[in-house]
This record gives structure tokens, sequence and C-alpha cells, in this order.
């Protein structure tokens, strides 16, 4: 159970057992007593004046024919629409231009777990288009260590490395972040707590890392993909990019919203130091 049950959140569940659920296997170390919710229970328990705000923003726009719009712009409620999140892992890279066109053409936004090193690092232009175009800033770690194995320190200087950085190149700070290959304990999310950052899970991988096969990856994308999903992709490889196009028109004609993870959340605000996944 975790580590701190509430009344409002008796949905929480063991992070081992949602593991367990997903096509990933992980051999995780340490403790695993830690806060995990889904997606649609942190809307639910949204605290009542941000139910009450956005209700309102929903009728106020609704009266003046405008829709109901987001920070991004972007009509969307996810307690009511068919909601996935999109988020791309461990770039920017020479993909992600292509990417950014491919987004803005659809009129989607994503969410962007970005790599440091070689990444942020070596292309602040990339960095600076993903926030001019409305998609959300996120954390993926400086190098990509995992943060189970290393010391409380290391997992610091990993994280907070990627926030002063990003900062740095467009004065927003993330409020996100994807620990390497899912892998997080009560340490990781104590430090993620201390930094402001939400750890951010999956529902459905495309295992891109395994293949070029743009086609695979699409129909492994839509074979797992339901509502309020976290779907899980990296635009640092070949064959994935190609593949967002058919992606994203397939799930549109399912009927799918595509939105932000924090998007995805609303009208609750991510939690630091909780864990979220479907």
């Amino acid at each position: 159970m975790p580590k701190h049950p509430r009344a409002a959140t008796a949905r929480r569940r063991s992070i081992a057992g949602l593991l367990a659920a997903t096509s990933l296997t992980l051999a995780l170390s340490g403790c695993t007593d830690y806060d995990v919710t889904a997606p649609a229970d942190a809307r639910d328990d949204a605290p009542a004046a941000a139910v009450k705000a956005k209700d309102a923003k929903l009728a106020a726009d609704a009266k003046n024919g405008a829709g109901a719009k987001d920070a991004n712009g972007d009509d969307v409620d996810c307690r009511k629409a068919k909601c996935v999140a999109l988020t791309f892992d461990a770039g920017p890279s020479e993909n992600t231009n292509h990417l950014l066109d491919i987004l803005k053409k659809e009129k989607v936004h994503a969410t962007f777990f970005m790599l440091g090193k070689n990444h942020i690092a070596e292309r602040p232009a990339e960095v600076k288009r993903i926030d001019r175009e409305g998609h959300e800033l996120a954390n993926h770690t400086w190098s990509h260590q995992i943060l189970t194995d290393i010391k409380p320190a290391e997992v610091k200087r990993e994280l907070s490395r990627v926030q002063d950085q990003v900062h740095k190149i467009t004065g927003k700070t993330p409020k996100l972040m994807r620990p390497p290959q899912g892998r997080t304990n009560e340490q990781v999310s104590e430090i993620s707590k201390e930094l402001g950052l939400s750890q951010v899970l999956w529902s459905v991988t495309a295992k891109d890392y395994q293949t070029t096969d743009s086609k695979l990856i699409t129909k492994r994308v839509l074979d797992q993909t339901e509502k309020d999903g976290v779907i899980l992709l990296h635009d640092i490889y070949k064959g994935t990019v190609p593949a967002v196009p058919g992606i994203l028109k397939e799930l549109k004609k399912r009927g799918f919203t595509i939105v932000t993870v924090s998007q995805l959340l609303s009208p609750a605000t991510p939690e630091p130091g909780m864990a979220y996944r479907p």
C-alpha cells in the first residue's frame, strides 16, 4: 500500500502491482512503498477549488462560443473526452524538428521528456521550439542513469541539471519527470518531491528501440491505446517519427483527444513526488 494513504485517494495502489500489468517486466530494486495514482483517479480527487475553477472556465467559454481552452489553446476536458497523452522520451534529436512539423500540422500537443547530455545541451534551439509551439517540457534525467541504482546525491544531480538547463534555455522549469526504464522507489520519489517533480510512467509502449519498422510501431501503439492512457515513444529512433502521422490519424478516427500529461490530469495538477500511471 502507499506510504501515506488518504480517504480521497483510496484507489492509489502499489507500484509493483501496477508495473506487473504492463508489457515491461521490471526487476525493481529497493523499497516500493510510495504514492502512485492513475490519471482518472487524480482528476476525481482534484481539490474542489480546482474543479470549480475549471467548470467556471468551461461554462464561460461555452457561453462565449470559444470552446474550453486550456493554457495551450486546446479544446479539452478529459473528464468527458476520450483522452490519451502522447509523450516522447530521450530527445531532442535530429528527428525532433520533423516531429514538431507533424504535430503542428495535426494540431496536437505532446509532452517531451528530454535528456540533458548530448540532447538538451546540444540542441537548445529544438528545446526552445518545443516550448514555443505549446508542448510540455519534462525531465528524463541528464545521462539516463537508472535512478534506483545510484546514490541520492547522484539522483538529485541527474534531475536538477536538466531542471537548470531547461530553465536557462526557456525560462521555465519542468514539473514532470520520467525515470529511465520506469524504475523508481521511495528514495527517488522523495528527491523528486524536493525538486518539485511528479513522476510519469506509461501504459502504451511501441518498444521502438527494438525496431525501425514504422508500421509495426504504429500497430503496437494502436493495439494498446485506451482512454486515459499514456503513450511512450522516442523521437531519437529512425522508425518512430515516420509512424506518428498514421498513429495520430487513426487515434483521431477512433475518437481520441490527444493531450499532454498535464492536460490529462486536469483539473488536478501534478503532485510533486507522486507517480502517475494509467
